[in-house]
């Protein structure tokens, strides 16, 4: 998986937002399962209970995977929380310990277009180790990692309805608070 993960209902963008680890396509991906079936005729593998997938740097995890292979090698990953959230979690590309991180009721991913779809329920942050930069929320947000594209829409089929609900974006600052002004002392009376 490539690249990963936003703007708000009115197309925001993040500026600067740094690339999920480019390596990670090439690694292999491991999947941890409770239950397995796999139908080779259909390239696909389905996965259920405490599923957990990596991928180089990136984590993801959810009570169901369908795991799904083109004829040109490219995977396609459908995941869903069963009653809960499916997650993931990836380090970005750049210094430091930066991170993308996310969750929805439903994830897919398409390797293919470098295509990341969270359906319901949906929320990204960045972080810069454990402290968060930026985070957004929506029924729908995709992820165009080619373009560096962010979409969220107020309802979970992708569209944007009026009435649907609404999105929820919040912005760290990047600059930090002045230091306090030393104090000043006030010569003492009749000196």
């Amino acid at each position: 998986m490539k690249k990963l993960l936003l703007s708000a209902v009115l197309a925001l963008g993040f500026s600067g937002i740094a690339v999920a680890e480019k390596a990670d396509s090439y690694k292999p991906m491991e999947i941890k399962f409770d239950n397995l079936d796999v139908d080779d005729v259909k390239q696909q593998r389905i996965a259920t209970g405490n599923v957990i997938l990596t991928r180089g740097t990136l984590l993801m995890k959810a009570a169901k995977a369908v795991v799904s292979q083109t004829p040109e090698g490219f995977q396609h990953v459908v995941l869903t929380g069963g009653g809960g959230k499916a997650t993931f979690r990836q380090k970005r590309d750049g210094e430091g310990e930066q991170w993308v991180e996310g969750e929805a009721e439903r994830i897919e991913y398409d390797e293919n277009v470098e295509l990341v779809k969270m359906f319901s329920k949906a929320k990204v942050r960045r972080l810069e180790g454990s402290k968060p930069s930026d985070e957004v929320e929506g029924e729908f947000i995709s992820y165009d990692s080619r373009k560096e594209f962010f979409n969220v829409k107020n309802t979970a089929t992708g569209e944007s309805k009026p009435g649907g609900g609404r999105g929820t974006m919040v912005i760290q600052p990047t600059r930090t608070a002045p230091p306090p002004a030393p104090a000043t002392t006030t010569p003492a009376a009749g000196k």
